[in-house]
């Protein structure tokens, strides 16, 4: 039996599939969700009843100090995924994001340090670099908050690497490239351009259609996650998990219409958009670096595994049972 491990933000879209993947592996799963006096659980909800009967659930805070702590006791192995990530509502509420991707990164690292876990993953974001200064992008770039979002995220991702160097609490920061695939959020770009073709819109309302991104299907996130959870080269390192690709929004919405065999036409809102000097306009990433150091290859890589990642993506988006659960006629920010 491989060790226990904790999944913060396990409620959400990344972390929900995190929690199969890891039980796929072997691992025993300890799922910590925000606490709701209904007792939801997000994600983890729409699973098969025999996955969530290996599912331990802590319901908690992140912000919560004590929540924490108790989330982490018994744990080998803790994967950090807990954070507020709608970069569009950054701009209205980022004290909330400094409360609980700062504040909350910080009781994960005092929970570890104080109860000396084997090993924490942490999340960052490729928005932590901004406008790409050069291509491919690898972890030496510089860094730039361009919204409250990515410069919460370069905090916590600092906070973490301060504790390596302070109490060499032994810390991995994984840094993904624009993962997508089934349970994303509205919020993002493909889950929105998917849902709006599949309501029958004759019209593709988007923000900004010239920005490249580097996407990744969900599996090999996880699988990314999972391989700097078992390599101990990856102490201490921060790791882009990239598909090596680039595809710009206008690009990826003409790919998915033919996907789903349609036309539109595409309309930029200006409610989409974001304001000018926040807009990331290019990320494009080099996986090298984790490669080495664990052997993770993305397995839907470049244009055609992209295609393969898309078509899964629309497959689950266009059943009717999970398509319920967006508004394509609304933006969700």
């Amino acid at each position: 039996m491989k060790p226990k491990v904790l999944v913060t933000g396990a409620d959400g879209f990344i972390g929900s599939h995190l929690v199969e993947s890891l039980l796929e592996a072997g691992y025993s799963v300890r799922a910590f969700c925000l606490y709701n006096s209904q007792g939801n659980c997000g994600w983890i909800d729409t699973l098969s009843k025999e996955i969530k009967s290996n599912i331990e659930i802590h319901l908690g805070d992140i912000r919560d100090y004590q929540s924490v702590l108790e989330g982490v006791k018994g744990c080998e192995f803790l994967f950090h995924l807990a954070a507020l990530i709608a970069i569009p509502y950054s701009y209205k509420s980022p004290q909330s994001y400094v409360d609980t991707n700062i504040t909350g990164t910080l009781n994960i690292l005092n929970a570890a340090k104080e109860l000396g876990i084997k090993k924490l993953i942490h999340t960052s974001t490729s928005e932590t670099y901004g406008t790409a200064k050069y291509v491919p992008i690898n972890e030496e770039h510089p860094l730039a908050g361009q919204s409250p979002y990515a410069a919460t995220k370069i905090g916590a991702d600092q906070l973490a690497l301060s504790y390596w160097r302070s109490f060499s609490t032994p810390i991995s920061i994984l840094r993904p490239f624009n993962t997508y695939g089934p349970r994303q959020s509205n919020r993002a770009v493909i889950p929105t351009i998917i849902s709006q073709i599949a309501s029958g819109k004759k019209e593709l309302s988007l923000g900004s259609i010239t920005p490249t991104r580097d996407f990744n299907f969900v599996k090999d996130t996880c699988d990314a996650f999972i391989k700097v959870a078992e390599s101990d080269l990856t102490i201490g390192k921060i790791l882009n998990s990239a598909s090596n690709f680039e595809i710009s929004i206008r690009e990826t919405a003409l790919l998915i219409s033919k996907l789903m065999n349609t036309s539109l036409e595409i309309v930029c809102e200006e409610e989409r958009l974001r304001p000018e000097d926040s807009e990331v306009e290019r990320l494009y990433g080099d996986n090298k670096l984790i490669k080495e150091l664990t052997n993770w290859e993305p397995r839907f890589g470049g244009l055609n595994g992209f295609e393969e990642g898309l078509k899964e993506t629309i497959k689950w988006f266009t059943y009717l049972d999970n398509l319920k659960f967006y508004n394509p006629n609304k933006y969700a920010i």
